[in-house]
């Protein structure tokens, strides 16, 4: 892994422990930023789209520079190892996911499958292609507005109405007829 230790280990800190899914998005990351010539995020010129919710996508905020907090990783719940990384500035991004065919999970121990994604070459573990992606806006500040439920904060884009009154979504009781 080289050069790549020192930023391996802020990924390790930052989770609390090392694992093959954190390696898997670690190498994701490294990869996206290589293939579009770009560094970390500081802001928001880079947007992350994960697919999963394991431990990759604590490597994606880590190396990438995108998090939910700066408003530039989306979270899709596909349950699938697989990070799309684009360039506002550029508009190109790369959609990086683990090929089955070449990761056998079944077929080595943790330790051993993590070592070899951190220090395989990438087509031995997972497939880049380059992808259109609409871009979401730039995240925007609202306004806040007090629910009067539960008296507690929120964004003004966050609230619902109810009987003329402005309530967060866990007070808020939707209306359906059970279908």
């Amino acid at each position: 892994m080289g050069y790549h230790q020192d930023l391996w280990r802020e990924a390790v800190a930052f989770h609390g422990h090392e694992c093959p899914g954190l390696a898997i998005g670690f190498r994701a990351a490294l990869a996206a930023l290589e293939k579009l010539g770009v560094s970390r995020a500081k802001d928001e010129e880079l947007v992350a789209i994960v697919e999963t919710d394991a431990c990759g996508v604590d490597a994606i905020q880590v190396i990438a520079g995108c998090t939910i907090g700066k408003g530039n990783l989306i979270y899709k719940n596909h349950g699938k190892q697989a990070f799309t990384v684009g360039n506002r500035k550029t508009g190109k991004a790369v959609r990086i996911y683990v090929d089955p065919s070449k990761l056998k999970v079944d077929s080595e121990d943790r330790k051993a499958r993590m070592e070899m994604i951190l220090n395989a070459p990438e087509e031995d573990f997972c497939k880049i292609q380059f992808v259109e992606l609409s871009f979401p806006e730039e995240a925007r500040i609202f306004q806040s507005v007090i629910c009067e439920s539960c008296g507690e904060r929120l964004s003004e884009a966050r609230a619902k109405l109810e009987g003329g009154k402005t309530l967060c979504r866990a007070c808020y009781k939707p209306y359906h007829r059970g279908w």
